[in-house]
C-alpha cells in the first residue's frame, strides 16, 4: 500500500506557481521549488514528475482561476454590458496595484509572462495559453454582443474585434504595470479603452 502524502499538494502548487510567477519558468530552479514550497527535490519529482509538469499544472491552475474570476464579472446580466467591461478592466488595474504592494514591484499576469517567454518554443505551454484564450474571446465576444444588444456598447466594428481589443487591452494594462505604469497611468488607459467601446 503506498504511503499517503504528507504535505497539502494544493498548497504546493499554489507556492510554486508564486515562484513561476515572480521569476519565470527558466530563471526558476528546482532548488527555489524546494525553498518555496517546503519539500525535498524527491517529494517534488514523485508528486509533480518534473519541472516542466509543475509548470504546467501551476499555469492552468492561474489561468483556470483568472479567467473564472473574469467571466463571472461578465456573466452578471443584471448589469449593461458596458458596466461589466468597466467592472472586469477596474478589476485588472486593482489586481496590479495590489500586486505591486504585495512585492513592491509589478507581476504582471502568469499568462501574459509566459506567452512573452516560453510560447514560441514551449508546445505544451503554448496549448494551454491557446486554451485559455479562446475561453477569454467567447466571454469577450459574448458581453460586446449584449452590449449592441443593450446599446450600451456603440462600436461599429464586429463583436469578434471588440473582444480581441479587449484581451488586447487587458495584456496591455499588465504589461504597462510591469513596465513601471502606476495606478493612474492604467486608469488612463481602461477609460480610453472604454471611450472607444461606449457611446
Amino acid at each position: 500500500m503506498a504511503r499517503p502524502r504528507m504535505f497539502d499538494e494544493e498548497r504546493a502548487l499554489d507556492a510554486a506557481m508564486r515562484v513561476f510567477w515572480e521569476c519565470g519558468y527558466e530563471a526558476t530552479s528546482t532548488q527555489d521549488l524546494c525553498d518555496a514550497t517546503g519539500l525535498g527535490r524527491s517529494s517534488i519529482y514523485n508528486t509533480f514528475q518534473s519541472k516542466h509538469a509543475l509548470f504546467e499544472r501551476a499555469l492552468a491552475r492561474y489561468l483556470d482561476t483568472m479567467t473564472v474570476t473574469q467571466t463571472a464579472v461578465l456573466d452578471d446580466v443584471e448589469r449593461p454590458a458596458a458596466d461589466r467591461v468597466r467592472t472586469l478592466l477596474a478589476l485588472v488595474v486593482e489586481g496590479e496595484a495590489e500586486c505591486r504592494k504585495g512585492s513592491g514591484r509589478a507581476l504582471g499576469c502568469l499568462g501574459v509572462n509566459t506567452v512573452v517567454e516560453l510560447a514560441g518554443r514551449d508546445p505544451a505551454a503554448a496549448a494551454l495559453l491557446e486554451r485559455d484564450t479562446v475561453r477569454r474571446l467567447a466571454a469577450y465576444r459574448s458581453v460586446m454582443e449584449a452590449g449592441r444588444r443593450d446599446g450600451s456598447i456603440a462600436s461599429s466594428r464586429t463583436p469578434e474585434a471588440l473582444a480581441r481589443f479587449l484581451n488586447a487591452t487587458v495584456a496591455g494594462l499588465r504589461v504597462s504595470s510591469q513596465g513601471g505604469a502606476g495606478r493612474a497611468e492604467l486608469e488612463a488607459i481602461a477609460e480610453t479603452a472604454m471611450d472607444a467601446l461606449t457611446p
